[in-house]
């Protein structure tokens, strides 16, 4: 098994260890020490990252015998110079390469800031509403517990100011070890499914779990718990914060966030959401003039392109190639069949080609539909409707071969107007 020295001290990031085991990770070098101060992933905390003589650590996966294996990254590894790192040179000398180990202070610091967080955010929730943590993942930028259930806008403020109230007091946090019988003496907030010695921190009598992962000495290297959304989740609570850092880095991020944007508007911060709902307001009633106005010059396109209309026994027929969408092409088909005598076939000028016929009243002898369905035939596509209208799209053709294969289709002999 490995010695695992970060759970006496996470604090410790230099350290010699002795080479004992070399494999192959997924055409990777996967490196066995005989103690580790790097941590593997494990109860919703990400692994360590840093460099085992030279090489990049990529990765470190816990194994089910106990033993922990640092990926490191491609061919780095051979930048550790010992023979013993080559696995066909490891036979019959476990242990011969003592190598200097280094841990990412920064991404280690970081996720003793999240997960002490979490401990403390967990135990204020419980005191405050007895809600359940379920679960934990910490991420790259996010952190979050799923809770029990859903808990209220006034629960989730009053735990956040609780768990603060505990950073700020600075509390001893400590890691101690016991036994299943002294560990059921010990009130855990949440029971262990683990069996024998259990790892124990103890946030000064506050919050009381067997967790294995990496957490700072004192609360107040937390510097702050935030509490940056939640949204319900299978009955419960999915809850994201951030701490230290992170909480830094997104006061920054909102702040900058604010700032330009009352000055883009030229309002004080308070007033940006008055400023949002109106200009909202602005820009619904702009789309809605837009829109009649769309619909006003579709009206005349249309009657301009009914006066062009070609004359084909029984009725006037205008087939023509446009730089509209399907809607406004409905619209003025719609325009142009509702004086008697006139067919109308309509398409988009961009592919893939949407297409509307549509037909005056008494003219019976073009069935809309009919007319649609062999185009479809023709060029592919879907749609359909009635004899009097009928609309489609997806024809893969361009405009000009539809336009020609619906003018031949309705007028074979058609002469000009």
């Amino acid at each position: 098994m490995t010695e695992r020295l970060y759970y006496t001290d996470p604090y410790l990031t230099e350290f010699d260890a002795l080479v004992i085991d070399v494999s192959n990770v997924a055409g990777r070098t996967g490196v066995v020490l005989d103690r580790t101060a790097f941590y593997p992933t494990s109860g919703g905390q990400p692994f360590d990252t840093g460099t085992i003589g030279g090489a990049r650590v990529v990765d470190v996966v816990d194994g089910d015998d106990g033993v922990i294996v640092h990926v490191v990254e491609g061919e780095a590894a051979s930048g550790l110079g010992a023979p013993a790192f080559a696995p066909s040179a490891t036979a019959g000398r476990r242990g011969s390469e003592l190598v200097s180990c280094r841990v990412d202070w920064a991404r280690r610091f970081d996720h003793m800031q999240q997960h002490t967080g979490q401990h403390v955010l967990s135990a204020a929730i419980d005191r405050v509403g007895g809600v359940r943590t379920e679960s934990f993942h910490l991420g790259a930028d996010t952190a979050t517990i799923d809770l029990a259930r859903e808990l209220t806008t006034a629960e989730i403020a009053a735990s956040e100011d609780a768990a603060n109230e505990v950073v700020w007091a600075d509390l001893p946090v400590i890691i101690k070890f016991a036994d299943a019988a002294e560990a059921a003496a010990l009130n855990l907030r949440k029971e262990s499914i683990r069996t024998g010695t259990l790892r124990i921190i103890d946030i000064d009598g506050f919050d009381v779990s067997a967790c294995g992962g990496t957490h700072v000495r004192r609360t107040g290297a937390i510097g702050v718990i935030a509490i940056s959304g939640w949204e319900r989740l299978r009955g419960g609570t999915r809850l994201e914060f951030k701490c230290g850092g992170r909480a830094l880095r997104a006061h920054r991020t909102l702040r900058d966030t604010v700032r330009d944007s009352s000055g883009l508007l030229s309002i004080a911060p308070g007033e940006l959401p008055q400023a949002i709902e109106r200009l909202q307001g602005e820009s619904k009633e702009l789309r809605r003039r837009l829109k009649d106005a769309g619909a006003r010059l579709a009206v005349f396109e249309a009657e301009v392109l009914a006066a062009k209309a070609e004359a084909v026994a029984g009725f006037h027929l205008i087939v023509e190639a446009l730089a509209a969408d399907a809607g406004t092409l409905k619209t003025m088909a719609q325009t142009i069949s509702a004086s008697p005598g006139r067919v109308a076939v309509l398409v988009t000028s961009a592919s893939p080609v949407s297409i509307v016929v549509s037909r005056s009243a008494d003219v019976a002898a073009v069935d809309a539909a009919r007319v649609l369905k062999a185009l479809l035939g023709r060029f592919g596509g879907k749609g359909g409707g009635r004899p009097e209208m009928a609309q489609g799209g997806g024809l893969d053709a361009s405009a000009e071969s539809v336009v020609a294969a619906a003018r031949a289709l309705l007028s074979p002999t058609a002469t000009d107007n």
